[in-house]
């Protein structure tokens, strides 16, 4: 019901600058998403503007100068960086004689193909299916025909009509099946919270290394990649913590480690409405390891990027370690960061080469600890940056 893009596709892009500080760390995550889509890229035609425009988005002159990249170079698929409301898509794909997708649109295909869960891959359908429903007049030239006969809802019912019934339809039942394996989940988690397993997530930007981070720390083996969203479906396993055994507590010394979806600039809505029972394991967790790419030189931008995100999804008040990763790529040695009452509030290390990871661990120790014997978060909810990666 959802277009796909398949393998290869010929594809431009095409962005306006509207003023937006991050407008070339944007583009180069168009690039990457394009290329993680495996999209052949043939093209770009950037503009600037102050406001878009109504009907096209980038304006008369702009889409023209589209439209000659799109016939000298053969493309099939013209990607917005922006998200672009359903009457600028059909008119820009009159203009232009082909297809036309926005960002929103590209990361959700992006997310179809990397879910490998069955709740993934139903939380990824009614992503898609929100989107598609604000879209479905693009897809139909015979409106106006009146459609009737067995299995219909009766005679005089409208093409468009039905799609949308069919589809509310879908929703209810994606929503029904989404709630009910998050109740398997929430039980899952009072039955460990019973037994006093503390729970920690990581949370991070896109490709910030979270997953191989937690390969380092587990030894599960997830994939992990150097493209952007990786990984989407939750991965938990267990870690021992040495510090936190306590002779008189079998298992005490048990940790459970979430490795999540990564956040970026614009997530769409839907998907992090789609995504919200996967993403109570990070609002529940007793610490987030906020995981941050140290060689990145927008890294503050993604940092309020994600705390945006966790924001929204009501984990804003979850105690927070911020990991600075990749080190491999920097002039930094590993080390802690501490505030001005000796609150471990960061940890610097390269999950790739594995410098670090004792202080990291050792780091988790001492914060959860302080936890569990005060028995309320005394962790630093809302870390600052304590020295300079």
């Amino acid at each position: 019901m959802f277009d796909r893009h398949q393998g290869g596709e010929r594809v431009v892009l095409a962005a306006l600058d509207l003023g937006d500080p991050d407008f070339a760390e944007s583009m180069a995550e168009l690039r990457l998403l394009a290329r993680g889509a495996g999209l052949d890229i043939r093209g770009e035609v950037q503009g600037r503007r102050s406001r878009p425009d109504a009907a096209l988005f980038v304006g008369s002159g702009k889409a023209d100068e589209i439209a000659a990249l799109v016939a000298a170079t053969d493309a099939e698929v013209v990607i917005f960086n922006h998200e672009l409301s359903p009457a600028q898509e059909r008119n820009l794909e009159r203009r232009l004689h082909c297809r036309v997708i926005d960002r929103v649109s590209l990361i959700l295909d992006i997310f179809a193909r990397r879910a490998r869960s069955a709740e993934g891959k139903l939380q990824v359908e009614l992503a898609q299916l929100q989107h598609l429903s604000t879209r479905l007049v693009r897809g139909w030239t015979h409106l106006e025909r009146q459609r009737g006969g067995v299995g219909m809802r009766g005679p005089g019912e409208k093409q468009l009509e039905t799609d949308r019934r069919l589809i509310g339809i879908r929703v209810k039942a994606l929503r029904e099946r989404l709630a009910k394996l998050g109740k398997q989940r929430r039980t899952q988690r009072r039955s460990r919270s019973r037994h006093r397993v503390l729970s920690v997530a990581l949370v991070g930007y896109t490709n910030a290394g979270k997953s191989t981070l937690f390969n380092a720390l587990t030894r599960a083996g997830t994939y992990a990649a150097d493209q952007l969203f990786a990984t989407l479906d939750t991965t938990t396993r267990k870690i021992f913590l040495p510090r936190l055994a306590d002779a008189d507590e079998p298992g005490s010394g048990e940790v459970v480690l979430s490795d999540t979806v990564g956040f970026i600039t614009r997530l769409p809505h839907d998907l992090v409405a789609a995504f919200r029972a996967t993403l109570e394991a990070t609002a529940e967790a007793d610490l987030l390891l906020h995981v941050i790419d140290a060689s990145s030189p927008v890294r503050e931008r993604q940092i309020e990027a994600v705390d945006q995100v966790l924001r929204e999804i009501g984990a804003d008040a979850v105690p927070q370690l911020r990991v600075y990763n990749k080190l491999d790529l920097t002039a930094a040695a590993p080390g802690v960061g501490r505030d001005e009452y000796d609150r471990l509030q960061s940890v610097y290390v390269s999950a790739q080469t594995g410098a670090g990871l004792e202080l990291l661990r050792d780091a988790l120790s001492e914060t959860l600890l302080a936890a569990r014997e005060t028995g309320a978060s005394e962790t630093p909810s809302s870390p600052s940056t304590v020295h300079s990666a």
